[in-house]
């Protein structure tokens, strides 16, 4: 393992407060007292990664993803038989129940018989009328180990199906790690856009997401001076969220991007400060895992000259 510098013991300590893990004095004090503050760091990333796995692989993660399906205008008729218009390919009810999409409106209607017993829809039981398809909340259908939920893309609405017992969650079996290396914990000047603006994100179905851009990282690695520009995934959220690609994606990363969420500057938003980006966290798009992701392409200002040989490797199911 590199060991960090003496330097970077300050560094350590506020990157551990901005992640919530500690108050700024106790990081401070812990990372001081510490005979190697690069203990500290490294045990809470390699916390951070089990509990990333955890996740992918819990009743409801990516790796239960088995379908997306685009809602027609007018009824959808959702189910196991084959007289549904959307057929899930899975143990399910033969008839679930009619997805209405009507203008900017999708609605849950009850099949001929009523719906399915043990469907629930939120928590609750499941009831005629409108489903909340914002993608930070959606209304989860669930019913014995399968969950659907609709999304809005574009000017489109999307079935996402997820089964608990699917295949590529039940055979997983881990992800694959660069080792950390502290040296790729770098420091970033922080430099807000005045005004912020749109940035358009390209997605691998041809979409378009407008996500807010707050300002710019400007950092050095490898000798060259970098920027990365994140976007707001939450406008009310206190993470940046960086889409980035580097020459890795040609040889040991995932092709299409990686991702790396970081605490908000110092000094916030919209003035000018510092950042700490830990590439040793980058990780997969959940397209690395399934075929039925939408997931978000960095942005053209993202795609490095320099390879990041950190954070999460290609996935080999």
């Amino acid at each position: 393992m590199q060991r960090v510098p003496a330097v970077f013991a300050c560094a350590l300590a506020l990157f551990f407060a901005g992640l919530g893990l500690l108050s700024a004095p106790a990081a401070l004090a812990q990372t001081s007292a510490a005979a190697d503050p690069t203990q500290l760091w490294q045990n809470d990333l390699l916390q951070w990664r089990a509990q990333r796995e955890r996740e992918l692989a819990t009743p409801d993660g990516w790796l239960t993803l088995i379908g997306l399906e685009w809602l027609q205008p007018g009824v959808n008729s959702v189910g196991a038989a084959p007289d549904n218009r959307i057929r899930i390919h899975a143990q399910a009810p033969d008839h679930i129940g009619l997805f209405t999409a009507s203008g900017q409106t999708v609605q849950l209607l009850a099949p001929a018989g009523g719906f399915p017993p043990g469907l629930t829809i939120a928590g609750q039981p499941a009831r005629e009328g409108p489903l909340t398809v914002d993608d930070l909340k959606p209304s989860p259908i669930a019913w014995n180990g399968l969950t659907l939920l609709v999304l809005r893309r574009g000017d489109r609405f999307a079935l996402r199906i997820k089964d608990a017992n699917s295949p590529t969650r039940t055979s997983f079996h881990g992800l694959n790690w660069f080792l950390p290396d502290p040296r790729l914990l770098v420091e970033a000047q922080w430099i807000p856009f005045t005004p912020p603006h749109i940035e358009k994100i390209p997605t691998v179905i041809g979409t378009t997401l407008n996500l807010p851009a707050p300002g710019l990282a400007r950092f050095q690695l490898n000798g060259q001076t970098l920027t990365l520009e994140p976007v707001l995934e939450d406008p009310s959220g206190k993470v940046l969220f960086f889409i980035l690609r580097d020459p890795t994606s040609k040889t040991t990363t995932y092709q299409a991007a990686r991702f790396l969420r970081t605490p908000l500057p110092d000094n916030g938003l919209a003035h000018p400060g510092t950042l700490y980006l830990d590439f040793n966290r980058l990780e997969n798009p959940p397209c690395a895992y399934t075929a039925y992701a939408t997931c978000p392409l960095p942005p053209d200002q993202n795609r490095l000259p320099v390879p990041i040989e950190a954070g999460e490797k290609r996935y080999a199911p």
